[in-house]
């Protein structure tokens, strides 16, 4: 099976791993990357070339030879037939999204030192995917994000630029420049790019580790909280439209969706309710729970003259003693105590319902 794929190698002396030479992207970025995160490929080289018969003498070739086949170790996916995708996603899977679904339980199994058919190794093999791997194969197969016939209909324009900055794009940037001095003898021109690559791996590898440390360390220790702080939340609101993180703040949207949808409950959670920090005396904060992960569009926002508002003024127009501040946007806000949010988020709820 494909998470079993690392445990069927076997370590040798030697190993190496062959990919194209040329312009680089990011999806054989990151597969080289992964695969050296695993023992058997600690201490691999690496060949960038497209003779084939110096392909075929590599251990393992990703993103070139026109070939699919795990028990040889090749991982390409420019064949026209190639139609792989990840379990459960749509997304046709490009070199770094092949690597990921046949090692990257055995990543993750690592990092946990937990075994690769754990619940908890499955769930962050998906979940890496989703939050990092997808957006890689997506750019190498050239599929949009939104659909673009879609966003035309609706009339949708851009309000401002994002400089182009996704994480292919910051791997491109790494290739030469058109009009970079190319040394004249071959093999050092070679070297030169091959350079090149190698930083730009370790770049988009270091994204991945960040990405894969926030999830296991972070992500992951948060899951049980949040479900516990969720459990409790008609404690503090009959409808169960706030949720209280009692200890300390950590992770919780992704989580809180999750336990929406398999509850599937349409009495949604408006407020988060934590401290802002873990000790004694700490003040404490109230955030509006966003329509999705990344929007900037709230469930339910504070209440519009509460927005701006800061101390004294705060307590005035809220009614709640101890008032810190409301963002302009209504999006958080703060209070010296426990009780102090707790009644903002009282009169909140209340404000429109």
């Amino acid at each position: 099976m494909a998470e079993s794929a690392a445990k069927r190698l076997k370590t040798m002396d030697g190993v190496r791993i062959g990919t194209h030479s040329g312009h680089f992207h990011a999806d054989e970025a990151l597969a080289v990357y992964m695969l050296r995160l695993l023992p058997t490929y600690a201490g691999s080289s690496l060949v960038r070339t497209r003779d084939p018969a110096v392909l075929d003498a590599c251990h393992t070739v990703v993103d070139v030879g026109g070939e699919y086949d795990p028990a040889r170790h090749r991982y390409d996916h420019h064949q026209r037939t190639f139609a792989t995708t990840f379990p459960g996603r749509p997304t046709k899977l490009s070199s770094a999204g092949l690597v990921f679904l046949h090692f990257g339980r055995a990543i993750v199994a690592q990092r946990l030192e937990k075994p690769e058919d754990s619940e908890e190794v499955g769930l962050l093999w998906n979940k890496l995917y989703e939050s990092f791997v997808e957006a890689l194969d997506a750019h190498d197969n050239g599929v949009d994000q939104y659909d673009p016939e879609k966003v035309a209909a609706a009339g949708l324009e851009k309000r401002f630029s994002d400089g182009g900055f996704t994480l292919g794009a910051m791997v491109g940037r790494l290739n030469p420049s058109w009009n970079d001095p190319v040394p004249s003898d071959p093999a050092e021109a070679q070297a030169v790019e091959d350079a090149k690559f190698v930083a730009a791996s370790t770049r988009i590898g270091e994204e991945f580790s960040r990405g894969l440390d926030y999830y296991t360390k972070a992500w992951l220790p948060a899951r049980a909280i949040v479900q516990e702080a969720y459990q409790k939340r008609l404690h503090y609101d009959p409808k169960g439209r706030v949720m209280v993180l009692e200890g300390q703040a950590v992770p919780w949207k992704d989580h809180l969706y999750t336990l929406e949808e398999l509850e599937g409950t349409d009495k949604k959670v408006l407020y988060v309710l934590y401290p802002e920090k873990p000790v004694p005396g700490a003040k404490w904060r109230i955030e509006a729970v966003p329509v999705t992960k990344d929007s900037f569009q709230s469930r339910m926002a504070l209440p519009e003259p509460w927005r701006g508002a800061r101390d004294a003024q705060l307590d005035e127009v809220s009614g709640v003693p101890g008032g810190v501040f409301v963002h302009a946007s209504g999006f958080i806000g703060g209070n010296q105590t426990f009780q102090g949010v707790k009644a903002m988020a009282a009169k909140a709820v209340a404000f429109r319902t």
